[in-house]
């Protein structure tokens, strides 16, 4: 008889910018924000004390790449314009983004969590799943000793759901963050799930989320006692299946150790259409982080490519292509923006944008020591 099933999910807190924080010890505690374009690195000054800079001097129309709990708390997240987030937290302090350190970080927390528990399903950057069910111990044990590995091994700390399933574990490993040791099993569905809005499920987008809200269902426990005609009548038999089954807790995907793509791309539709022009900075801002999350990818997947492709939707749903393929196989972000922005050269803006991406192919396996360009990472720009 199999053992029950014990799948952990671990999620690096405030990954940005705890990396940020081993350099800058004397900002812990503080308001910081990581982003922006050209944001200026810190000063180090005669009698050896640092200059930061401060949000409320940012100009430009960059957007936040992370920031830490304390920032958070003053409503500064993620892909917030900076502009807006200095009206937040104008005192907040302002660092430029360093990549090269991140993935390095990256590589080190998952080579100590697959020294006890070598079943990982990278994520991303900062995300793994782990299967832990033929792992000896007991889970909070075995959390632990995650948690105490991965300090160990980078000066971080990290998040750690266990449960029966990736579901609940992506779930709970939000519920006790920072820092947060989680253990979920079905029992733990009417006190620490169903209470939860049903945004918190991965897979439920803002236009499924928002379809919910009109149907009155807000929460995990309403989607789990919703009528299941009602849900198949508004988002179609598969997908009304599958959200009977996350809001009782339900979910087989295996740990996927594996997979070789044939292909890697990331997109974004903008909330509305941009003009080439005046949106110059929001454009450039957003087809260089699909660049740096195409390398990520590539990094998380062991691979590189050699064809880089762009993708353009126009206000009239006009969709343009291009791509190049490189003497070279790669997985550094310049380089993919470098390739991406000569593709934009043959493409004529005759409207505005309502759809940006970034694709690159013919991938081979590589190893993740690789996939990390040799010189630090530089501003990118759009044109």
């Amino acid at each position: 008889m199999s053992p029950p099933r014990r799948i952990a999910h671990l999620d690096m807190d405030a990954f940005y910018a705890s990396v940020e924080l081993l350099r800058y010890p004397d900002l812990r505690g503080q308001p910081v924000v990581i982003g922006g374009r050209s944001t200026p690195a810190p000063r180090t000054l005669a009698d050896g004390r640092r200059e930061y800079g401060k949000l409320r001097q940012y100009a430009g129309r960059g957007v936040v790449t992370t920031s830490t709990y304390e920032a958070r708390a003053l409503g500064v997240f993620s892909a917030m314009g900076m502009m807006k987030a200095a009206q937040l937290a104008p005192d907040a302090i302002l660092l430029p983004a360093d990549f090269q350190a991140y993935r390095h970080y990256s590589r080190l927390f998952k080579q100590a969590v697959a020294a006890i528990a070598p079943r990982i399903e990278d994520r991303g950057i900062d995300e793994i799943y782990i299967d832990l069910t033929e792992v000896p111990g007991e889970a909070a044990q075995l959390g632990r000793q995650l948690k105490a590995a991965v300090h160990e091994a980078t000066g971080l700390s990290c998040s750690i759901a266990i449960s029966p399933n990736k579901l609940l574990s992506k779930i709970g490993s939000e519920l006790d963050k920072p820092d947060g040791l989680t253990i979920l099993t079905h029992d733990d569905l009417d006190g620490r799930i169903w209470p939860l809005p049903v945004s918190k499920i991965n897979g439920i987008g803002p236009k499924a989320n928002e379809k919910l809200a009109g149907l009155g269902i807000a929460t995990i426990a309403q989607l789990a006692s919703a009528d299941p005609a009602l849900l198949q009548a508004h988002f179609g038999l598969t997908y009304a299946r599958w959200l009977v089954e996350v809001a009782h807790g339900r979910d087989d995907r295996p740990v996927v150790t594996f997979s070789r793509p044939k292909s890697i791309s990331r997109e974004t539709t903008f909330d509305r259409d941009l003009h080439v022009v005046r949106d110059r900075a929001t454009l450039s801002d957003v087809f260089r982080r699909l660049c740096e999350q195409v390398a990520n990818d590539l990094m998380r997947k062991q691979c590189r490519g050699r064809t880089v492709g762009i993708k353009l939707r126009f206000d009239d749903f006009r969709t343009v292509t291009r791509d190049i393929t490189l003497p070279h196989d790669t997985a550094d972000p310049t380089e993919i923006h470098a390739a991406a922005r000569q593709c934009l050269r043959r493409v004529t803006f005759d409207g505005r944008l309502r759809l940006l991406g970034v694709r690159i192919s013919s991938l081979i396996d590589d190893s993740p020591a690789s996939l990390v360009g040799s010189g630090p990472a530089r501003q990118l720009t759009l044109y």
